[in-house]
Order: C-alpha cells, then structure tokens, then sequence
C-alpha cells in the first residue's frame, strides 16, 4: 500500500512533469515550486535569474547556511523555421536524444499554446539504404494542421516546444514521463522539508531550484555565487542499469539513491551521508565519479573561495527522453537521506569540512 509521503511525492512529480519549463523559460514551473514550499519554509523568493530559493530556519544561533539545490528546467525544442507549406523547422534545447523524436506529441508554446507531433517521409518512400537509418532531426518537421496563412498568424521562430506526455505508472512506485531530469530532485528537497518539520537542524537551509542546468549548468553558478553557502549538496539523476547498458553503469533502480565520491565532493560530506545512511538504515549506492559530474554540484563547488559539496543522485532509466524512468521509493528515501544529514551536521562545520 502507498503511503501518504510516497502519494504526495507522486502527485507533485505528475504536476511537475505534465508542466513546461525549457531551460530559460521554467516561469511556469518556479511558480508550482514556490506554491508548494511555501507552506513548508520561512522565506520564498525567486532572483532575476528565475532561481527560487526557499529558507527553512535552524534551530541553532548563529548557526550556518546549507544550500540543498536540484534544477527545474527541462530539455525541449525551438521553432526554427516555418514552412511554406505550413510545417515546422525545429532544433534543439538541450541534449535531446534525437531517435526518440520522430512520432512525438509536442506543444508549441506561441501566441498560443497549440498541440503539434513530429513527422517525417514514411519508409515506403525511403530509398532502401535509408530505411533502416534513424531519421535526423534536420529531416523533421512539425504538423499543427493549420494553413501558412493562419500558422504565421500564432507562431513565429524561436518560439519554445515541449514534449506532451502524460506520467505512466509502472509496477512496484516505478514510473515513467518526461523531466524527471531533474523536477524529481526538486521533488526530493520537498520530502527533505517534510522530514525536517519533524527534526531538530541546528543549520538554516536553502532549497534551491535552479534554472538553465541543461544549456550550461547556468543557475547553479549565479544561486551558488548568491548565497556562498557555508555546505552544499546538490540532487540529480544518474544513469540506472538496463540490458544494454553492458555493464557499463553500476547503479540500479530501486536500490536507493547514488552517493557520490570523487575530485567533486568533499570527502567528508560522502562520508556523513554514508554514516547517515547506516545509521538510519537506508539503502544507498556509491557512485565513483573521477571528474565532471556533469551536475549544479560541479559549478557550486567552486563558487568565489570554493564551497565543501556533495551530490545524492536518483537512478533513472532512459535519460533524455519522454519515458524517463525512476522509482518513487529511491526519491522518497533520498529526500529521506538528505534530511537527516542536515539534523545530523554539528554546530562546528568547520571541524567535520577539515581535511
């Protein structure tokens, strides 16, 4: 049976995933966040950047800031071209996996938002060395079923595109949809909230939802260059095991959440979230990182005079595509993690971030 934290966790990822939110344009998405944080923190805002940033006060005085931050923008497309037959030219925003294109519903965010879906030649008109070949995405072109002349009058290039699809339980609280990259970690900083209702934190924290991580890891530079927090820990997705993958990923869906250790991450903060863990008797897994994370975690770790960073990340399978899937129990018990890393931090953080 679902729980009540694992139906609300569930509910607020649909809300968040259904919505669009393209790296630049995540207005709609800050809005949901600071809805639902509101009720748990102090303090909501959102800077110039679009950032959002949400305190939850500690306990303890003077006591330090810790920025917990997970990024809100999605992947997604950008009108490039219309057609004088009235089609669409699109590229993307984002890393897209362009194979996973052809045959999508999409939306068309113009004067108005209208629905679309991506076509190209059939393969019965392909000539025979082509139609085994993946169709490129400068071959496509969208379909909104409106004449030039009334197409011109509702869109124009560089107007957004976003995927339309709707979650899709799976068994076993795994599901699947678009942007759980990375709206499930702004659903994991909620459950942590949740969690420090419930516990003492000595140290006040910063949720924040950043923007524009996907073109460039934008809005973790600026809101980690903003607040200089004293510790941070960033949440992502991580690539999870399936048949193809041959071995090489390590990390299983269902098995808990990814702790990172490597040149990224403050040794300390890996060993803290590990004890954490086994102490509270959550189930996690190590991810050995050697280099770039590819995460807000690498920008934040050396913002102005570097700050000590870690980074929790959620196994998900077919990243960068509309049927990402993760299960709900590894989001749950990372917020879970994080939240009783943040009751567990000593006053003196200077003594635990001593190398």
């Amino acid at each position: 049976m679902i729980n009540a934290q694992m139906r609300s966790a569930t509910e607020f990822l649909n809300r968040l995933s259904i919505s669009s939110g393209v790296s630049g344009h995540e207005v709609s998405i800050a809005s949901l966040v600071m809805e639902r944080f509101k009720s748990l923190t102090d303090e909501v805002q959102c800077d110039a950047f679009g950032n959002v940033y949400t305190l939850k006060r500690g306990n303890s005085k003077p006591n330090k800031r810790i920025m917990i931050a997970a990024h809100m923008d999605e992947i997604g497309l950008i009108v490039t071209k219309i057609d004088p037959h009235g089609f669409l030219r699109f590229t993307s925003i984002g890393g897209v996996d362009q194979r996973t294109l052809l045959s999508q519903e999409v939306l068309i965010h113009g004067r108005r938002t209208i629905p679309g879906i991506i076509g190209s030649l059939p393969p019965h008109l392909l000539e025979s060395l082509d139609s085994d070949q993946a169709v490129k995405m400068e071959d496509m072109t969208i379909d909104v079923g409106l004449s030039p002349t009334k197409l011109n009058e509702v869109i124009q290039v560089g107007d957004i595109i976003t995927l339309r699809r709707e979650t899709y339980p799976l068994l076993n609280n795994v599901i699947a949809g678009k942007a759980f990259d990375d709206r499930a970690g702004v659903v994991v900083m909620l459950v942590c909230l949740e969690e420090l209702s419930r516990l003492h934190h000595g140290h006040d924290v910063i949720a924040v939802a950043t923007t524009q991580e996907e073109v460039g890891i934008r809005g973790g530079i600026t809101s980690a260059y903003t607040l200089n927090p004293d510790l941070a820990v960033a949440i992502d997705v991580t690539h999870a095991s399936t048949p193809d993958t041959k071995g090489q990923v390590t990390i299983d869906l269902g098995k808990g959440p990814a702790v990172a250790l490597g040149p990224n991450i403050h040794p300390a903060i890996y060993r803290q979230l590990s004890e954490t863990a086994r102490g509270h008797r959550l189930p996690i897994q190590i991810e050995p990182i050697p280099g770039h994370s590819g995460t807000d975690a690498w920008v934040i770790q050396v913002s102005q005079a570097g700050i000590p960073t870690g980074l929790i990340s959620i196994p998900l399978r077919y990243m960068h595509t509309s049927v990402e899937t993760l299960d709900m129990q590894d989001v749950v018990n990372s917020g879970k993690l994080l939240a009783h890393f943040i009751a567990s931090l000593p006053d003196d953080l200077e003594g635990l971030l001593c190398y």
